[in-house]
């Protein structure tokens, strides 16, 4: 692979990966929202729902602009950033609470995940980012680069799928937390919402990833790209 240029942002793009990334599993699965909308009805989805597709808005822009290795190292930091926090929220969890403190109850309930909630979760985003990222890569050559919106959206669908079975399943299958018969609609519906966040961001995606490529003078193909998931070579 031919050596690239220092990249004026590329560092930037990768916090903003990391910290949507953790933001939105350690805040969003505690709370349950619930809302009203026209024609559908009531939905009751995980708040972080809304704000997970965030990160593969993130994870598209990184492979498009950059490419697959570079994205490649971004899903490794977010990995080991995931990795951390659910480390320190457990441990913190753990600590016997001082005696005038009455929050471990909201605490718990807020930041006690299971290990195997934490596990699956850890596990689909893994599958689910590759997923996303080495199909963006591959779509845009079969495209010539052009029609970012199939790539953008094509890829989500795939890197959500993947994300969606695995997450719940694995999590939820046999706990009783969820019924076992309502998972297929659990998944759907969260698989269907994550890809419209996609979707509705579309025009974010168009004007960032134009940005970007001017900025950095880079719109990376992957022709030659070695697409093993556990390398860190760019």
């Amino acid at each position: 692979m031919t050596a690239r240029h220092n990249y004026r942002y590329y560092d930037f793009v990768m916090a903003g990966f990391v910290t949507v990334l953790i933001c939105s599993n350690l805040i969003g699965p505690a709370k349950i929202a619930q809302i009203e909308v026209p024609v559908m009805g009531v939905l009751t989805f995980g708040a972080g729902v809304l704000f997970f597709p965030i990160s593969y808005v993130f994870g598209d822009i990184l492979t498009e602009v950059y490419g697959y290795s570079r994205a490649r190292k971004v899903i490794w930091a977010g990995f080991g950033g995931l990795a951390f926090a659910s480390f320190m929220a457990t441990v913190v969890v753990a600590l016997p609470p001082a005696p005038f403190w009455k929050h471990q109850g909201a605490y718990e309930i807020a930041f006690g995940n299971t290990w195997r909630i934490v596990a699956a979760s850890m596990f689909a985003y893994f599958c689910g980012e590759f997923v996303n990222s080495y199909v963006l890569a591959k779509m845009k050559i079969w495209t010539a680069g052009r029609w970012l919106w199939t790539r953008t959206i094509g890829s989500t669908i795939a890197g959500e799928a993947v994300d969606s079975a695995l997450f719940y399943p694995l999590a939820f299958y046999g706990t009783g937390i969820i019924p076992d018969e309502k998972l297929p609609l659990v998944m759907t519906a969260q698989f269907v919402a994550k890809v419209a966040v996609e979707v509705v961001l579309t025009p974010v995606t168009y004007r960032v990833v134009g940005w970007l490529k001017r900025a950095e003078r880079e719109d990376y193909y992957d022709r030659d790209t070695d697409f093993n998931p556990f390398t860190l070579k760019a």
